[in-house]
């Protein structure tokens, strides 16, 4: 008894001591009266949490006061924000009622507490985040853009503290994270939050890629150091001689970004030179910071040589969320590329603490300049989410499409600047000056050049539009438009027109049914849908309508109602483990399941995944259990939207069986590389090859080869063999190119 006192002392004073570093970072943003407002809420909340504790053991109060920490130090929120950080979970988790606080802190705080308790079970460590949440989530954006500000907090927090979770919540977890909340964290101008978010989702999905990029950073630290302390000697002392007051210092990059690299250029650790990046930070005084950050780069382009192809000019035009920064690329002195990013104080501000940081949180005024970015991302918000017909995946697809990516700006015939995606084309922009003139558009004038509506825009156009009132949207038109709004307004307009079509065919349909006999019903109705194979019973109206489906065809739906009534379960209406029950098999090569039994699979081919891969477990529609690596280009976006149908599985190494993978080999071309390639293949390892390409292109040879392996230990031995082959220089697995992404409907 005498030792759990002294520990429960031990945790009041680490409470106390956090509640402490907690206020010193809000110092810089606290006014009079903000102390006892941020104790008062503390305090309800050490006190509604004093019974609970996290999955570590540790008191749940360390949560709350950790996310109003990160609110306050890492994303730069005021004392509004750290209040409802306190107090993110006590509604949701206890007593404390909406009504006590308004009561106690008032609208504003109780409104926010609303937002976050209404997405709670978004971030909830027990439920995968589906499209439809995340909608909602979203719906808070729109009226306070801190709801989603705190979560993001609340969501670090969690990834930072995730060890004691099982490893099928850390999967999923993680694929949420970085499909989602570290590209919004981005598109708030949160990057120094993303790449943690990024980094810690690579760390539980890729934990021995992670590992070891760690371990290689880890070790080439003294020689990075020294590399920067001479690249950076001369640029300081030039400055100084300006009269230009500046911090230099070199920045690690983050492993995610390092990996993406790998990834991207299919280039091994050893061979990715740019490890870090200089930033260059003025002390200007407003007026003079564009012309200061245009000095600091002549200097530094007059000490190094420039790549021309690699300058990036956010000064004269901020990214939307209010990026501004000078970024080149320049030739080292010892033969390498290295990125410099010059930018002010005021701006580095906004870089790392984000854009959204700056939030006035007050109504719209015009003279609020500053935040026009922002205002207008949240309106696009606002307009994405005023759709309510739409598909909830559809919309996803939309929201990270357009509001994640990379912007180009183009211009109207008047010279009003109009930003749009990378891609975007002239019927996007039509759309998006109005939707009328987009509904009605027939052509535009680019540069004044005449272009089709599917013309890809580049940065810097000017665009005209031209229209026709006899013009109206057609469905080819959702080939090649990308913006959220272009998209969403031409599918109501389809859906309107089908509507009306699908409205004649439901009275012709009653009339054939009635005359074959058949009760026009809502049972049947479905019976209908499904025996053709359609989404929806307007699909089935409007096909009626359009003459696709004939009296011919529905006599033969009456000769197999009965099998119809005595159809199998879909496996939509299962959940995995009901699935699992109705899969059993001899097949011993995986454990499927909460209970890893022996069950029926497919292996995926967008991933091709052998033996020693980290697998999953996918409960399809048509295809049963689908495996997937879970670095497969598809995981991510299939927990984060169907985590429901994610299963366990782990490899079971009792049986040696082949399973096809991908070896990409790279080299020196020269007489008998393929023969001795295939020589430690086929003869060394006894492997069958499926298929083998081969491309030789002055002097360089590149092969890909299709082979057999029992499992991933087999793989790495031969990989290893190939590697000592005399002329080649890189051996990599590679997934397969085709695209398996499962249905889900």
């Amino acid at each position: 008894m005498k030792e759990l006192v002294i520990d429960l002392e031990a945790e009041k004073k680490e409470i106390l001591k956090r509640y402490r570093a907690l206020l010193r970072a809000c110092k810089s943003t606290m006014q009079k009266g903000d102390k006892r407002m941020i104790r008062l809420a503390f305090n309800m909340a050490l006190e509604s949490h004093q019974d609970m504790r996290r999955k570590s053991g540790e008191p749940y109060i360390y949560h709350p006061v950790a996310v109003a920490q990160i609110a306050a130090e890492e994303i730069g929120l005021g004392t509004t924000s750290i209040v409802c950080a306190l107090l993110h979970d006590v509604v949701e988790d206890t007593d404390i009622t909406l009504e006590d606080i308004e009561r106690e802190f008032g609208k504003k705080v109780a409104k926010i507490i609303d937002g976050l308790t209404k997405i709670s079970g978004v971030f909830d460590y027990n439920s995968s985040l589906q499209a439809e949440n995340f909608r909602k989530m979203l719906l808070t954006l729109a009226d306070d853009v801190r709801v989603i500000l705190i979560k993001l907090a609340d969501r670090l927090h969690n990834m930072r503290t995730m060890d004691f979770m099982p490893r099928d919540k850390q999967l999923k977890i993680s694929s949420e994270t970085v499909y989602l909340y570290a590209p919004l964290a981005h598109r708030l101008g949160l990057y120094t939050l993303k790449s943690e978010l990024e980094d810690l989702s690579m760390k539980y999905m890729e934990p021995v890629t992670y590992k070891f990029i760690a371990q290689q950073l880890n070790e080439k630290r003294t020689e990075r150091e020294n590399f920067v302390r001479d690249f950076i000697a001369p640029i300081s002392e030039i400055l100084n001689e300006q009269g230009l007051e500046a911090d230099v210092y070199g920045r690690p990059k983050s492993i995610h970004s390092i990996w993406s690299k790998m990834r991207k250029k299919n280039i091994p650790f050893d061979e990715v030179y740019d490890l870090f990046a200089i930033r260059i930070i003025l002390n200007s005084k407003p007026d003079n910071e564009k012309s200061d950050c245009w000095k600091a780069y002549s200097i530094v382009t007059d000490l190094y040589h420039p790549n021309p192809d690699r300058l990036r000019d956010w000064i004269s035009s901020p990214r939307a969320n209010g990026y501004e920064s000078l970024h080149t690329t320049v030739m080292g002195p010892r033969g390498q590329w290295v990125e410099v990013q010059i930018r002010t104080t005021r701006m580095n501000e906004i870089a790392e603490k984000g854009f959204a940081a700056h939030w006035k949180y007050k109504e719209p005024s015009a003279d609020s300049g500053v935040d026009s970015g922002l205002d207008q991302w949240i309106h696009k918000v606002r307009e994405m989410l005023n759709n309510p017909e739409s598909n909830a995946l559809d919309f996803l697809d939309d929201f990270k499409m357009n509001l994640f990516s990379d912007e180009i700006f183009i211009f109207t015939p008047k010279g009003a600047l109009i930003q749009l995606p990378v891609n975007a084309t002239a019927l996007d922009f039509a759309f998006e000056i109005h939707t009328d003139i987009g509904a009605s558009c027939i052509g535009a004038k680019v540069n004044h050049k005449l272009v089709p509506l599917s013309y890809k825009l580049q940065n810097g156009d000017q665009v005209e539009v031209i229209t026709s009132s006899k013009q109206s949207p057609k469905e080819d038109w959702l080939n090649f438009v990308v913006t959220a709004k272009a998209k969403s307004k031409i599918k109501s307009s389809l859906k309107e027109e089908k509507r009306k079509i699908a409205e004649q065919g439901k009275e012709i349909l009653e009339r054939k049914l009635k005359s074959l006999k058949i009760t026009y019903n809502t049972d049947n109705l479905y019976k209908l849908t499904y025996y053709f194979k359609l989404p929806s019973t307007l699909d089935l109206f409007f096909n009626v309508a359009k003459g696709l489906i004939d009296v011919k065809q529905l006599k033969e739906f009456v000769t197999s109602e009965k099998v119809i009534e005595n159809k199998p379960e879909r496996p939509e209406n299962l959940t995995p483990e009901q699935f699992a029950k109705k899969s059993k098999s001899d097949n011993d090569t995986l454990l499927i399941g909460e209970d890893l039994q022996k069950l029926d699979y497919k292996l995926s081919t967008c991933c091709n995944p052998i033996p020693g891969d980290d697998v999953f477990g996918f409960v399809t529609v048509g295809d049963g259990i689908k495996i997937h690596r879970t670095n497969c280009p598809n995981a991510a976006k299939l927990m984060s939207n169907y985590g429901y149908r994610i299963v366990k599985a782990r490899w079971n190494s009792q049986k040696e069986l082949a399973f096809l993978t991908g070896l990409r080999i790279i080299g020196i071309d020269d007489v008998g590389l393929i023969n001795n390639i295939t020589t430690v293949i086929s003869g060394d390892f006894k492997v069958n090859m499926r298929s083998i390409t081969v491309d030789t292109n002055e002097g360089m040879f590149d092969g890909s080869i299709m082979v057999y392996v029992n499992n991933t230990a087999h793989l790495d031995s031969m990989i290893a063999k190939l590697k000592t082959v005399p002329g080649v220089t890189s051996v990599t697995r590679f997934d397969s190119q085709s695209e398996d992404l499962v249905k889900a409907s």
